[in-house]
Formats: C-alpha cells, structure tokens, sequence
C-alpha cells in the first residue's frame, strides 16, 4: 500500500473497503452491532500499523483488512462459545441480537434465515471459511491465515459447512417425517434413551434458552435426558409454525421447545421458559397421531416460573 503517511489518506483508503468489511463480520457475526465492533477493531489496528510505519509495507489493504477483520470476528465467535458454556443471563441468539431492524432484514434477505440458523449451528472456523470463500471468494490460500490452517484444511472446513448449509437449502422435509423424529425425541427423553437421543441428534445441534446453550449431540443428549420428568407432561406442538413440543402445567404452557432440521435431524432447539416471551409465541398443540388440531391456535397462558 502506498501511502503519504497523512492520516486523512489512510482513512479515506479504509473507507473504501469499510462496506465490504461490515457485509463478512455481519455475516460472521450475525449482528450489526458487533459487525460495527469489528470493523473498527480493524481500523484501530491498520492505525496502529501506520502508527509504527508499517502500513507502507501493506500491498493488498484490502486482502489484509479482511484478514483482520475475520481473525477479530473468529476470537467474538470463539468467545461467545466459551461464555455459552456457563449459564447467561443475558444471552440472546446471535440472529435476533441486531440492534438494528433494517440491517437485520438486509442480512435475512441476503443470507435467507434458514442459512443464518445453520451458520448459528457452525463451528467458529467453519462459518468463517464458508464466509470468507463461498460468500466472498476469498482464496482458500488466504482463508488459511486466517482460520491458521493449511489450505487443505481450509477447504474442508468450508466444504463440511457448505454440507450442513445445503441440507438447510433442501425444500421442506416431510411434516410427516419430521414429527415422527420429534415423537422419537420425546419417546426417548421418557425413557432415558442416550442411544435413542444421540439417533435423532444432528452432531453439532446446539440448544439454547434465555439462560443457557449447550452443543454438541452428546451434550444436548445428556440434558434431555434430564428432562424425562417434564416428557411426561410434554406434547407435539407447532411453536410458532415450527414442529416442537409444549410443556403443560396445570393446562398452562410452561415452556416450548422448537426444532429446527437439518437431513431429517434435530440441528437446533430453542427452548423458551421466560412468560413474557411464551406469552409471544402462537402454540397450537397437536394429538398424539400427529392428525388434526386438538385445541386449535392459540396463545398460551404463561405457565409457573
């Protein structure tokens, strides 16, 4: 990169890549908010870098920015992965965390929701090689870099998430099927079933509520399995539209569990305990032969903390 050392110059070079920035951290990142974090983390770096008399030494500003930017998003990423280890009070999924409506509608429309879910689901590497070379035609030889792999590694981290974001492509699975994996869901969480759970488990299903994720099929089993108590009380529901199940208590809804599929496999349940949130959610609850409506749609009353 040349440059006269005025800052002036070296900001109106940064300006000129800024938007192409912000589309790869949103698209990371899931929100405007943390996208914007990103990107002037970069800026605070290239300013840095001038700051020593390095930035002349930079040939490709864009191919370096982008680098920054993405190493930046794959610590947030790795970061917001390790906090969702421990219980947070104050944890939202990455999709709805958008500050900003019309950004957020930019990002739907230009990614479609059922990508953004799966790249919810993605490892850190995985999300951002498929990111960076699939969505932005990054070479696999400067992905590498960045995710500090080779570039065979890189390309099959993206070729694992290009695997996943096809499934989520796939036109609408069966209803018929897709019930018949939440009844062996339940069936299995009754009977404490690890096996059986582990069947119907995406590898890398995620679960999350207001106050905790877990990953990984073995994780989400083992705390199914904890759930066998409230199975008993559990029925086949649409949550939203979404095939899920609906916990009553005393003929209130006292949580929801919505599922997400990706091949015919659970990729990602949202569990929603909080009453105001329940109080949002259109809950129809279905018999148990998945035939017919047995209450019709309705909002649930929220059922006891």
């Amino acid at each position: 990169m040349t440059t006269t050392g005025d800052d002036g110059f070296l900001a109106e070079s940064f300006e000129a890549h800024r938007g192409r920035l912000r589309a790869v951290a949103h698209r990371m990142l899931g929100s405007g908010a943390e996208a914007d974090d990103a990107v002037q983390e970069a800026w605070v770096r290239l300013s840095r870098s001038a700051g020593r008399g390095e930035a002349g030494g930079i040939g490709n500003l864009g191919g370096w920015l982008t680098t920054v930017v993405g190493r930046v998003c794959l610590d947030m990423l790795r970061s917001r992965r390790s906090r969702a280890e421990e219980p947070l009070e104050s944890w939202t999924p990455a999709v709805a965390a958008v500050p900003d409506p019309a950004q957020d509608a930019l990002l739907a429309e230009s990614v479609g929701t059922a990508l953004l879910v799966v790249l919810d689901t993605l490892s850190p590497a995985e999300r951002l090689a498929f990111v960076l070379h699939d969505l932005f035609g990054v070479p696999f030889e400067e992905v590498a870099g960045v995710v500090d792999r080779s570039p065979e590694a890189a390309r099959q981290l993206a070729s694992r998430a290009r695997r996943r974001v096809r499934g989520a492509a796939e036109p609408e699975a069966d209803p018929v099927r897709r019930r018949r994996v939440v009844d062996a869901f339940l069936a299995a969480a009754r009977e404490g079933d690890f096996d059986g759970l582990l069947a119907v488990l995406d590898p890398d299903v995620v679960a999350r509520s207001e106050t905790l994720v877990t990953a990984g099929a073995s994780e989400v089993a083992r705390g199914a399995s904890g759930f066998a108590r409230l199975s008993f009380v559990a029925g086949p529901a649409l949550v939203d539209g979404a095939t899920g199940l609906a916990v009553l208590v005393d003929g209130r809804v006292e949580r929801t569990l919505a599922f997400t599929f990706v091949r015919d496999r659970i990729a990602l349940i949202d569990v929603t305990t909080d009453p105001a949130r329940l109080a949002r959610l259109e809950v129809k609850l279905l018999p148990p032969d998945g035939d017919g409506d047995r209450t019709g749609t309705s909002r649930p009353r929220p059922g006891r903390g």
